[in-house]
Formats: C-alpha cells, sequence, structure tokens
C-alpha cells in the first residue's frame, strides 16, 4: 500500500469513527481512487471530491497526471504492485486494449443511456465513461458570415459551401478577409491535421454515430469507397482553391489559428479544441476582432452530410476488481446539475451529456451542444485507422494535392494506393 492509498484509508477510518459517534452508519471501504490525465483540472476535480464526500461520506482521492507523463505505463506498474486506482483515464483503442476483461461494463448505469460519447468496446460493451466533448467541423466566424448574407444553417450541401466561398471570396476587401478559409496541408508538422481530421471527414461525415462502413473498408485490406471519396477530393479541392496561399502548404498551426482569431479568416479547417487557444494565447487579437460568435459546419461533401464529428478525448473507466460499486456511483454524481456546472462552468468542458443544462464560456461550445442536442453528430472511427498512417500516408498525400501535383481524380487514385499499400505493409 503506497502512501497516498494509506493517507485515504486514514482518512476514511476518521471519518467513519466521526460519522459513528453521531449514529451514522459508514463502510470503511467507501474511499475510491481516480488518476485523471488532465492535469489543468486537478483542482475543479479535487473541489468535487470533496462535495462528494460532504453529500456521501465517501473519499475520493484524485490523482492527476500530465506533463508528459506515460500514463499506461504508470498505471501497468500499479497493476503489477496490486495498486490499483478504481477509475482511471483510458485514451482510446490502444489504451483500452492493455486492459481487456479489466474493466466493468457500466451499460447498465443510467448515465449510459444520457450521452451519445461513451467509449464502446464490442467485447466488454460500455467501457469508457466521457467527461467532455470535442469536435471536428469547419470552425467559421459567424460575424463574418452574417456580414456576407450567408446563413450557416443553409451549408449542408456541396454546392451552398461552394456557393459561400464564391460570395465570400468577392468581398474579401470589404470583410477584411486575407482568405477565405484557413485550410493548411504541410506535410511535416500538419500531417495530423489533413490525414486525421480532415479524413475523418470521409470516413464518418453525415453517418450515423455506430456507422463503421467507411473504417471497415479502410481496416479490411486498406480499401476506399472511390464514389464517395471523389466527392470529397472535390471538396478538398475547394478548400485548396480558396484558402490562403501564404498558408496552404508551407504554414504552421500558431498560423492558422491566430489568423482565424484575428478576423483574416471566414472558415478554418480545425476543431473545436482552438477555442481555448483563441481565448489564451490568442486573446488579444480575438478582442481586436471583436471577439466575434464562432461556429461549426458539416464538411458536406455530398448531399445528407449534415452532421459534425464529436467525441471525447478520452474516458474513465473502471477497474473490475476496485471499489466498484462506490467508484460507478461517483462517475454517476458527475452527471448530475450541482457537479456538471463545476466541469462546464470552472473546468471549461462541453459536456457529452444530453442532460447537461449549461454552457461553458469557450467559442465553440454552444454550437457543439446544439448539435448534440439535434442529434446531428457522427463518431471518430479515424482513432480506429492503423498507427502512423496520417504521418506517412494520407496526410503526404493532402500535401502534393494542395501544391498542385495532383487533381481531384489523381487525389483519388493516389490516396487508395497509398492506403492499400500501408496496410498491406
Amino acid at each position: 500500500m503506497n502512501k497516498k492509498t494509506m493517507r485515504a484509508v486514514a482518512i476514511t477510518a476518521a471519518m467513519a469513527t466521526t460519522l459513528a459517534g453521531l449514529g451514522v452508519s459508514v463502510n470503511a471501504a467507501d474511499s475510491i481512487r481516480l488518476v485523471n490525465g488532465k492535469i489543468e483540472i486537478d483542482a475543479q476535480l479535487k473541489k468535487l471530491a470533496e462535495m462528494y464526500e460532504n453529500e456521501t461520506g465517501v473519499h475520493v482521492e484524485i490523482e492527476s497526471m500530465g506533463g508528459g507523463i506515460d500514463i499506461q505505463g504508470t498505471v501497468k506498474g500499479y497493476y503489477q504492485a496490486d495498486n490499483m486506482p478504481d477509475i482511471f483515464v483510458n485514451g482510446g483503442a490502444s489504451d483500452f486494449s492493455n486492459w481487456e476483461g479489466l474493466l466493468v461494463d457500466m451499460s447498465d448505469q443510467e448515465w449510459a443511456a444520457d450521452t451519445d460519447a461513451a467509449y464502446i468496446s464490442e467485447t466488454d460493451g460500455t467501457i469508457g465513461f466521457p467527461y467532455t466533448t470535442e469536435a471536428i467541423g469547419l470552425a467559421y466566424n459567424a460575424d463574418i458570415l452574417e456580414k456576407a448574407g450567408i446563413d450557416p444553417a443553409t451549408l449542408v450541401t456541396p454546392d451552398a459551401i461552394k456557393g459561400a466561398f464564391e460570395t465570400l471570396d468577392s468581398q474579401k476587401e470589404d470583410l477584411g478577409l486575407d482568405a477565405v478559409v484557413g485550410y493548411c496541408a504541410e506535410v511535416v508538422n500538419l500531417y495530423w491535421s489533413t490525414g486525421n481530421h480532415v479524413f475523418a471527414n470521409y470516413i464518418d461525415g453525415g453517418l450515423d454515430r455506430e456507422d463503421t462502413t467507411y473504417i471497415d473498408m479502410l481496416n479490411d485490406g486498406g480499401q476506399i469507397d472511390k464514389e464517395r471519396f471523389e466527392k470529397f477530393a472535390e471538396f478538398v479541392g475547394l478548400l485548396n482553391q480558396y484558402s490562403d496561399p501564404s498558408l496552404l502548404v508551407s504554414g504552421t498551426y500558431d498560423q492558422q489559428i491566430l489568423n482565424f482569431a484575428s478576423g483574416k479568416y471566414a472558415f478554418v479547417t480545425q476543431g473545436s479544441w482552438i477555442g481555448a487557444t483563441m481565448t489564451n494565447d490568442d486573446a488579444e487579437a480575438y478582442e481586436a476582432a471583436g471577439n466575434f460568435k464562432c461556429g461549426m459546419v458539416p464538411y458536406a461533401f455530398e448531399e445528407g452530410c449534415d452532421t459534425i464529428l464529436t467525441n471525447s478525448p478520452s474516458w474513465w473507466a473502471v477497474y473490475k476488481d476496485g471499489n466498484v460499486e462506490a467508484a460507478e456511483a461517483f462517475l454517476q454524481w458527475l452527471t448530475t446539475d450541482e457537479a456538471q456546472e463545476v466541469l462546464v462552468m470552472e473546468a471549461g468542458f462541453v459536456s457529452p451529456f444530453k442532460s447537461c443544462k449549461y454552457v461553458a464560456n469557450d467559442p465553440f461550445a454552444q454550437t457543439i451542444t446544439d448539435y448534440q442536442n439535434a442529434g446531428k453528430t457522427s463518431g471518430w472511427h479515424w482513432l480506429n485507422m492503423k498507427e502512423g498512417i496520417a504521418q506517412n500516408a494520407t496526410g503526404q498525400v493532402f500535401g502534393m494535392y494542395a501544391q498542385g501535383q495532383l487533381d481531384a481524380a489523381g487525389f483519388t487514385d493516389a490516396m487508395a494506393s497509398v492506403i492499400a499499400d500501408y496496410y498491406a505493409n
């Protein structure tokens, strides 16, 4: 037993003695430990733990890790030392695969019916509790679209997107734009943006959250649906055409976000995570641009493509040989109004729970909430692609297309070829 666990036991024992003297029955085993992977919310989680203990008498020890710590490696060490936390963070399929058969199926919990963002394993069931939501969509500056007379609600078809781009391009000078869209296909440092996040729209755009048609094809020998991909290629061609030429093939992520925050682009090809940068590192530029309202439209590369892609960036799982009942009860409590207020309004999370009434003070929080409430979200099945494919294959082809080495048909053929080769090898 390590010092933290000993301390937790001692606190629980002391609490039990005190409450017993008041005639209150307490189970001394009701102490749980949670390993959190977002060090920046350590204070908020500890506040929640204190609230929960005051309300229920159950002590929750929060152990936050960050700053480059190998969380999975650390938890594996805990497992070897018989010192497992009751709840711990997992970042996706590769993390969850380390714990096959060792996690609790929480599909019977009330919260599981209140979200579309739980992590569900085909073999182990609902094993991941989501606590925040991130989104991939075509982000926009609502003030600029309004000035140009464009209703973002209409941007759900390829023709509508093309028409909006043309309108904005014709008004660039009046609107103070450098370009219609901030899109960057630089291959060394931004391959993840194109090869993972933009490509993700081919895999999931417009589909039900559980629809795995195109990721299944990809993982079955590296196949793509050429008819669907050709439409996607035409859409990416629009991004190439209307992007800032100084950013398109040699820009940086920091430039991309700063220019959008400064009002120089009407659209930007990044996800909701840029909201934190806009309101922190780029806050001065964002304020100078009027702290404009933001939103997202789908990467509408074909008719009926009316969703954005949302997911939890990581999940909390319950160890099956830990204090399961107490751990499940705490996670359920985190979905209550009082807990959600802290997670959303103080930690800045976008709640993945439909029952949550709070909206974070983040430029993209409201649009994500609106899409979730409307049932217009698709999954993040790109997480299940073969490891390294964005860096070594897909991201490179996006770069070639942006550089003018390929047309839409060539982009489709090249993508089909490199993906098939990557899976074959």
